[in-house]
């Protein structure tokens, strides 16, 4: 059970981190071009950077708390967070009509309450 919490957490916080580096650092303009980041061109540049630097720190959030050992309950904060932030994606990707991407995001959803529940019952 431990190795399989690492390896979706490890999913996840990879995951996190391409959206973040993605987000932080893609001009918004270059984002709202492409298939499922239509809904930049709705927003400001800095919600899109503030989403960018969140999903970053979820990366953080989701392995060095564990591999430290300092603060463990971290990770599973983090993976609950992580929750709000697909239910966010997952309803704006739905009023998109992209609902492809609605249930990727989904199934991310399921792997961060996975990480969060096995954290919690440990």
């Amino acid at each position: 059970m431990d190795l399989a919490l690492w390896i979706t957490a490890g999913l996840l916080a990879t995951v996190a981190l391409l959206g973040g580096i993605t987000k932080t650092f893609v001009p918004k303009e270059k984002l709202a071009a492409q298939h499922g980041g239509e809904w930049t061109g709705n927003v400001g540049a800095g919600f899109v950077k503030a989403l960018g630097i969140l999903e970053l720190l979820a990366a953080v959030g989701l392995i060095l708390p564990a591999v430290l050992d300092i603060a463990p309950v971290m990770v599973p904060v983090t993976a609950l967070c992580w929750i709000l932030l697909m239910i966010g994606a997952m309803v704006t990707h739905g009023r998109l009509g992209q609902y492809k991407l609605v249930m990727l995001n989904s199934v991310y959803l399921a792997l961060a309450a996975f990480v969060a529940g096995g954290h919690l019952a440990a």
